[in-house]
């Protein structure tokens, strides 16, 4: 039989999207549609193409601007498969699929909620960045047998945690995916998810051949991770802002060349720094070093795709350090890359 890679399907939706041709892409999906089936290009086209973005962008052959046109693309052709799926009646319950707040990378979910569709179940799409208070009454006034959480971006893990803890308080059942819960579901585990899947296929084979148990008596975030206690996540989150604020000027005392930076470098940096920040809050919330780490090196090989050596890391590790003498679990995470 003929596969997806036989026919280079994914090198001709990703030429049609790369040159800004809607027309093409569209025509693409549709004719591959009609001879591979739509959950085919859903996933392994069109996922495909979406994860090869991903990859360009971080070695610097493409840019964020043509990252997000690629993506509107791929979007309009979900659409376009979307209006000529087979009609079928709802036979396996109903699924409300969505993003967590703060989170905008809405492909994924969307590909999640086409799918199931494509396997007969009522599918109540609510698109990104999703609030949690919104959530929860939509989940009051449609009762889901089942929710689906999407996060790609790690930062969001506090937020999904709490989501999460959220719609199992209502009753409902909850599923998550998303690159943000780990390769192998381990945030998802660490948060007492009712139910994890490492992509769309085998969520909807999970969903189509089992009961997602009902979640048990209600708790708090803090009941699944303890560490909490101890204010680091807390403090670093809430003063993130003075952190970066406070670096940059101790950067700029032990790096003289900052003080002659353009605005637009000076924001970057800035910005760098944020994330920076922001990764450790995160690693703090989940108590794991390697997230951390792993943030790290991936920023390394992005700063050497554009020619900036990753060395310049260190000396902002070593003054956050500093500022953050006071908290033993931090400071593994930070003098664990010095």
């Amino acid at each position: 039989m003929t596969t997806i890679e036989d026919v280079g399907l994914v090198d001709s939706l990703w030429e049609a999207a790369l040159e800004g041709d809607e027309h093409r892409a569209t025509d693409v999906v549709l004719a591959a549609a009609e001879e591979h089936g739509h959950e085919v290009v859903l996933l392994d086209v069109i996922g495909a193409v979406q994860q090869r973005v991903g990859r360009e962008w971080a070695a610097n052959r493409i840019s964020v601007a043509q990252e997000h046109a690629i993506t509107a693309i791929n979007d309009r052709a979900v659409t376009a498969l979307s209006i000529t799926r087979p009609r079928r009646a709802p036979e396996h319950g109903r699924v409300t699929v969505a993003c967590v707040d703060g989170e905008w990378h809405a492909l994924p979910a969307r590909l999640l909620a086409e799918v199931l569709a494509l396997r007969g179940f009522a599918v109540d799409y609510l698109g990104a960045q999703v609030p949690t208070p919104h959530l929860i009454t939509y989940l009051h006034r449609t009762g889901p047998d089942v929710v689906a959480l999407s996060s790609s971006i790690a930062t969001r893990l506090p937020a999904a945690h709490a989501t999460m803890t959220a719609c199992q308080a209502t009753g409902v059942p909850v599923m998550v995916g998303g690159a943000a819960f780990g390769p192998d579901g381990a945030y998802a585990r660490k948060f007492g998810a009712n139910a994890w899947a490492a992509d769309a296929r085998s969520a909807a084979d999970m969903l189509v051949s089992q009961t997602i148990p009902r979640p048990s008596a209600p708790h708090q975030p803090i009941d699944d991770l303890p560490h909490l206690a101890d204010q680091e996540y807390t403090y670093v989150s809430r003063n993130a802002r003075d952190l970066v604020r406070t670096v940059y000027r101790d950067l700029e005392a032990v790096l003289p060349i900052m003080k002659s930076y353009s605005d637009e470098q000076r924001q970057r940096t800035a910005e760098d720094l944020a994330h920076i920040v922001e990764f450790l809050a995160t690693s703090l919330y989940v108590d794991d070093d390697s997230l951390f780490l792993s943030f790290l090196s991936w920023t390394g090989d992005v700063l050497d795709a554009r020619g900036v050596p990753s060395r310049v890391l260190q000396p902002t590790l070593t003054a956050l350090a500093a500022r953050l003498r006071d908290f033993p679990r931090a400071q593994r995470m930070l003098i664990q890359r010095s």
